[in-house]
């Protein structure tokens, strides 16, 4: 059993798929080690185990929308592409969506996956309630206010199985995307905040060379007026086609572009649902920092440019705004995410991430959850400051270790 890209090939001596929140309760409960298994997204080994698996793709779990308060209930196999549908035709969205619709729900929320906005904070905010099987069996309503809220959302795993999500919602929108090449760095280093704040969400596409930023993604509301900074008056140029963000790749697979607006899950996603999104065959890191720090950590990253250029198909820049979660990589402050999309050699990416990491550290930047990155759990204490409070929550609430594995121990929950 491999991961959606094939560099994670999972330990499970058994793979269960049930239909029912009956059923994840008596498989946790009679199983040694257990862990949930989405849309296998994930590049790292957070969902490894060597017990069973518990697929959440068949789990029938109904989508609920309360019209009275906007809040819809989701099953967490369900993806943000058919979970968008719906909503659509209530005429309802999400606030933000990934990069990627094909990912599951619950899996996005629990690894601290994010959209791009300096408005819009991660997945996980929108959640206010996890349904959860613990590790006795029993199924627990965790709603935002409660003491362990703040902990259960973004907790790769660790906590339980997660069943379903309650999510807000908001009016649908529509949205025009457009997108940029040829931004000289030294106009967008100089205007940076406004760059990243300048429409709902935005996206720099770079490969850490040269002297001009490759791609700038602008996603505007289209009741929001437009952009509000004029990235043409600062050397860019208005692409003239649909462009991928990878070098010398048809444009089929993304969202539309060109200024046609469209409603908000047809847009916010670079990819279509329909198609495979990105490389396909492809690793995936990234790593947070304080925006403050986000000028700084550009210039460092391209002081090492050249030594990524045999690996690294193309890095993304995208700001995300604060959360509250423990274990968010953008939890407790206004953050710029560094997207490193790579070619699937696992050595060589395993053997450039040291000299990102090195380069970032002064920034104290934080790993998403579901890549790949190299640093430890004694490294990543000061960067979390609830890292030991989630370990101890953890501890307390799976006593016998039943949903740990060997990278929560390695990253997250220490010996």
């Amino acid at each position: 059993m491999h991961n959606w890209a094939g560099n994670v090939e999972y330990r499970a001596g058994e793979l269960r798929r049930p239909a029912s929140v009956d059923e994840v309760r008596e498989i946790v409960a009679s199983s040694r080690r257990v862990k949930a298994l989405g849309s296998r997204h994930s590049f790292s080994l957070v969902a490894d185990t060597d017990g069973v698996l518990v697929s959440t793709e068949a789990l029938d779990v109904p989508t609920e929308l309360d019209e009275a308060t906007g809040t819809v209930r989701v099953g967490a196999g369900s993806t943000h592409a058919a979970l968008a549908v719906e909503l659509q035709r209530r005429g309802r969205a999400l606030s933000n969506l990934a990069s990627l619709p094909h990912i599951s729900v619950a899996g996005a929320v629990q690894t601290g996956t994010h959209g791009s906005g300096a408005g819009n904070p991660a997945l996980s905010a929108a959640v206010s309630a996890v349904e959860i099987v613990r590790a006795d069996g029993a199924l627990e309503l965790v709603r935002r206010g409660d003491e362990a809220f703040a902990a259960s959302v973004v907790s790769v795993g660790a906590l339980g199985v997660v069943t379903a999500l309650e999510l807000d919602t908001v009016p649908t929108f529509d949205v025009v995307q457009t997108v940029h090449q040829g931004l000289p760095w030294t106009a967008a280093l100089e205007h940076f905040d406004a760059l990243m704040g300048r429409a709902y969400s935005v996206s720099l596409f770079t490969r850490y060379v040269g002297d001009d930023v490759d791609q700038v993604w602008t996603k505007a509301r289209v009741d929001d007026g437009g952009p509000t900074l004029d990235v043409e008056a600062l050397g860019a140029r208005p692409a003239e086609a649909a462009l991928h963000m990878l070098p010398d790749t048809a444009a089929d697979a993304v969202t539309p572009q060109l200024g046609v607006p469209g409603p908000w899950l047809e847009r916010l996603p670079h990819f279509r649902a329909e198609f495979t999104p990105s490389a396909g065959e492809e690793i995936q890191s990234e790593y947070l920092v304080a925006a403050e720090h986000a000028p700084a950590a550009i210039e460092a990253l391209r002081a090492i440019g050249p030594t990524l250029d045999h690996v690294l198909y193309v890095s993304e820049i995208r700001a995300v705004a604060a959360d509250d979660a423990w274990l968010s990589p953008s939890g407790g402050r206004q953050s710029i995410a560094f997207h490193f999309t790579w070619r699937r050699e696992t050595e060589a990416v395993l053997a450039v991430l040291p000299s990102i990491e090195a380069a970032l550290a002064p920034f104290d930047a934080r790993p998403h959850w579901g890549k790949v990155s190299t640093l430890v759990r004694d490294e990543l204490r000061g960067r979390y400051p609830r890292l030991d409070d989630f370990a101890a929550h953890a501890r307390a609430v799976d006593p016998e270790g039943r949903f740990r594995n060997a990278w929560l121990d390695e990253h997250v929950l220490g010996a």
